[in-house]
C-alpha cells in the first residue's frame, strides 16, 4: 500500500469517517447517499478485484493494516485506508468490528432489466425483505451458475451490509436489477423467451425432477411464510420440491438452491 494512502484516525468525530459512523444505523437507511458498507476480509477482497462499484474509503482496525498488506498493494492512491485502535474504531462504527475490516463504496447507476434479456439463467426473487435470505440466494445463483439476479422493489437491497457478508461477497459481482413489480419482470422475460418455474409447495405443481430445463430459463421465489403471490404463480409454470408427508415446504434460498442444482446439473 502506497503510504499516502494511510491516514491515521485519533477522534470519533473525524469527518473524514463519517460514512462509518453509526453503521447498523447507516444499514436503516437502505444507503440512500448512494453508498454502501462492505465488512469482513473475503468481501473486501471481492469488492477491490471482482466488483463494478467504486471504492470511496477503508476503515481498518490498525493491527489488520499488516496482514492486509498484500491486498492492499494495487489500491489506488487516492483511496483513503483509514486506520484507528480497535476500541475507537468500535466507537465510530457503534458496535464492535470483530473483524476489524470496513469499507465504504458507491452503488452507481442501477442495472436496468434490459440488460438480463438476453441471458440464459435467472434466479428472479419477489418481496424477500429478509437479508439473511437474500444474501444466501445471491451466493446460490452464483454458486449454480445464474447469469444474474433479478429483484422486485418489495425485496431488500442486496447491498446490505449483512447481505453482503451472507452472499459470500457474490451480491458485488454477480449482476442484478432491483426494481418494478413481479408481474413486469414476468412480462419482460416471457417476451424475451424466457420460460418461467415458479417455486411452491402446491399439490398440483409440477415435480421439479421431472423437468428438462428449457433453454432460456427464469427461477421465481416467494418470501417466507406467504410464499409467492397467485398471480405470480399463474403467470409461471409451477414447479413443486418433492417432499415427505406432512412437511411441506423449506428455506426459500435452500428451494431456490435445490432448483438451481437441478437446472445446473442437467446443462
Amino acid at each position: 500500500m502506497n503510504e499516502r494512502n494511510h491516514i491515521q484516525i485519533t477522534e470519533r468525530g473525524d469527518p473524514r469517517v463519517a460514512p462509518f459512523v453509526s453503521v447498523r444505523e447507516r444499514d436503516l437507511t437502505g444507503g440512500a447517499d448512494g453508498r454502501f458498507i462492505v465488512e469482513g476480509k473475503v468481501p473486501l477482497s471481492i469488492l477491490l478485484t471482482q466488483s463494478r462499484f467504486a471504492v470511496e474509503s477503508l476503515f481498518l482496525c490498525e493491527t489488520r493494516l499488516a496482514p492486509l498488506s498484500d491486498m492492499l498493494e494495487s489500491l489506488a492512491p487516492n483511496i483513503p485506508v483509514y486506520t484507528a485502535p480497535q476500541a475507537l474504531m468500535d466507537e465510530i462504527a457503534g458496535f464492535p468490528i470483530h473483524r476489524g475490516i470496513l469499507a465504504c463504496a458507491k452503488k452507481g447507476d442501477a442495472l436496468p432489466l434490459d440488460d438480463f434479456l438476453g441471458a440464459k439463467r435467472l434466479l428472479v426473487l419477489n418481496e424477500i425483505s429478509n437479508h439473511d435470505n437474500v444474501g444466501a440466494a445471491f451466493r446460490n445463483a452464483a454458486a449454480f451458475g445464474a447469469d444474474g439476479v433479478l429483484i422486485d422493489a418489495g425485496s431488500c437491497d442486496p447491498l446490505y451490509r449483512k447481505a453482503i457478508r451472507v452472499s459470500s461477497g457474490s451480491s458485488l459481482w454477480l449482476p442484478y436489477h432491483h426494481g418494478g413489480t413481479g408481474l413486469d419482470q414476468i412480462e419482460a422475460l416471457k417476451g424475451a423467451g424466457f420460460e418461467i418455474w415458479a417455486m411452491t409447495p402446491r399439490a398440483d405443481a409440477v415435480p421439479l425432477h421431472t423437468l428438462t430445463p428449457p433453454d432460456k430459463l427464469a427461477i421465481l421465489l416467494g418470501a417466507e411464510g406467504p410464499g409467492l403471490p397467485e398471480a405470480l404463480i399463474e403467470a409461471a409454470q409451477p414447479v413443486r420440491i418433492p417432499m415427505r408427508a406432512g412437511f411441506d415446504s423449506v428455506n426459500v434460498a435452500t428451494a431456490g438452491a435445490i432448483a438451481l442444482a437441478h437446472v445446473f446439473n442437467s446443462d
